[in-house]
């Protein structure tokens, strides 16, 4: 009965407690299999929630609920022709279920359009949108009267404009969008894998975490933490930003997009300011700048309903030449998700990555990605379905080895916007407050000095936004039936 209320109020870490323990009186009960899983995957835990719904139907195989949850983890985790065979079921045993039958017919499609770009992919290089676009000609209406690149070239005023133009609801005209991301590829493709950088003395950096397309949030990290800039001081934006005395740069630490709707306004806003500022602005990917979670969690759609199809094909191909992780100082790592599924991994293999890919199922481009930290030594299996868990150990181990002193990463929702495991060695930081506008968390981002590397963390709370719901671009598949 706890485990049921706990669900219904939306607490799912409590709900996921509650039936493990009911599980552990009754390990037969299928429907509690079923309710966790249902918790496992509010959570974002989709490894845990097909374990969950799997075992479920071990127990009760006509218990249709099971195989419902089992097809919503497995297109979580982009695997959809496993996902299709249980929502066949599901819509074979209730026919007349529209929610079932029409996530079946959506799951159908993806299938078969995923089947349909294998069938005309060839060995050749495949040709890049850029090759396509014609830039130059694009005309921008006289009615339009948002910024403009100044002979096409992105300038601070023009960050500032179009700051506020986003602030306002308002689309940046098409010719700029590309012109950014034609840009931005350019600048990026010449990047290594390893983006190895050293701060001189009173140099700062400052690390953000996971921002998945809440622009307004992004607006009051740069009005707590102060534009990023080139020289001292930093220069204020309107009432946008305060004055910050310390050069410093800034790090993104990848998921910029998904989940939130105003995902186009961060990437581009991110994406203006690297042009702006090359060596001191500097972006990772994270697992969502991947094509599967952009067809399920909101990116994808959003682009295709603010601009076309063909620029979300742009924004793919941009995503996949973002550097893996980033060296401070020969001393500090910061990637977006972890460490690696096996041992041995050097910093030397990292700069060997092939990046301009979308990412393996394993493998250390994998992990970069997608690993997370556990309390326990060892390894083990990922909550998430998608690459390792990694204990203390692991941690030490590596940091040895490649003279290390502390790793940062991101990934997952912190209550206090960060959080410090590993005896210090592992920093997560979360700078997505009020995650999809339910989870109450804090954001915070970190400082490092040049002098000793010792992070500073600065939380902050999530600020008003327009009433444009998370996930309003999102698949419908993602948004979880009564079932």
């Amino acid at each position: 009965t706890l485990a049921r209320c706990e669900l219904g109020l939306k607490d799912y870490e409590n709900a996921i407690k509650y039936y493990t323990e009911a599980l552990e009186l009754n390990p037969s009960n299928a429907i509690y299999y079923s309710n966790r899983s249902l918790a496992y995957l509010r959570t974002e835990c989709y490894g845990y929630a097909l374990a969950d719904a799997t075992k479920a139907l071990e127990v009760d195989k006509n218990y249709i609920k099971g195989y419902y949850r089992r097809a919503t983890s497995n297109m979580a985790l982009g695997k959809f022709k496993a996902a299709l065979k249980d929502y066949e079921t599901v819509v074979r045993v209730r026919p007349n279920d529209k929610d079932a039958r029409m996530k079946y017919q959506e799951c159908n499609k993806i299938v078969k359009q995923k089947a349909f770009e294998r069938a005309i992919a060839s060995d050749e290089t495949k040709k890049s949108v850029v090759d396509s676009l014609d830039i130059e000609n694009m005309m921008i209406e006289d009615d339009y009267i948002g910024p403009k690149l100044e002979d096409g070239k992105v300038t601070l005023k023009f960050m500032k404009e179009m700051m506020d133009w986003f602030k306002d609801q308002k689309k940046l005209h098409r010719k700029c969008a590309y012109q950014i991301l034609v840009q931005v590829k350019d600048v990026l493709s010449k990047l290594p894998s390893l983006v190895e950088i050293t701060l001189q003395e009173v140099k700062k950096i400052t690390i953000c975490g996971d921002t998945h397309g809440q622009y307004y949030d992004l607006l009051n990290i740069f009005k707590l933490n102060g534009l990023p800039s080139e020289t001292n001081p930093y220069p204020q934006i309107q009432n946008l930003c305060v004055i910050v005395l310390n050069h410093r740069m800034q790090l993104f630490n990848g998921d910029f997009v998904d989940r939130g709707s105003f995902s186009v306004e961060v990437i581009l806003t991110l994406f203006g300011f690297k042009l702006l500022y090359p060596d001191n602005f500097h972006l990772l990917r994270g697992n969502h700048e991947t094509d599967n979670m952009n067809q399920m969690y909101g990116f994808e759609g959003e682009v295709k309903a603010k601009y076309t199809a063909q620029m979300f094909q742009l924004f793919s191909e941009v995503f996949q030449w973002l550097p893996l992780a980033q060296c401070i100082n020969n001393k500090v790592l910061v990637m977006h998700g972890g460490l690696f599924s096996e041992d041995g991994v050097t910093l030397e293999d990292l700069r060997k990555i092939d990046r301009n890919r979308q990412p393996p199922d394993s493998g250390p481009m994998c992990d970069l990605l997608w690993s997370d930290p556990q309390p326990q030594s060892g390894r083990s299996i990922s909550k998430r379905g998608v690459s390792c868990q990694f204990g203390p150990d692991v941690t030490e181990h590596f940091l040895e080895q490649n003279k290390l002193d502390f790793i940062v990463r991101s990934h997952e929702v912190k209550a206090e916007g960060y959080e410090v495991t590993h005896s210090g060695k592992c920093i997560t930081v979360f700078s997505a407050p009020n995650y999809c506008d339910q989870m109450g968390n804090k954001g915070a981002y970190i400082h490092l000095r040049a002098s000793d590397l010792k992070p500073e963390f600065h939380q902050f709370t999530a600020v008003p936004h327009p009433n444009v719901k998370p996930m309003a671009y999102a698949n419908t598949l993602m948004q979880l039936g009564m079932m």
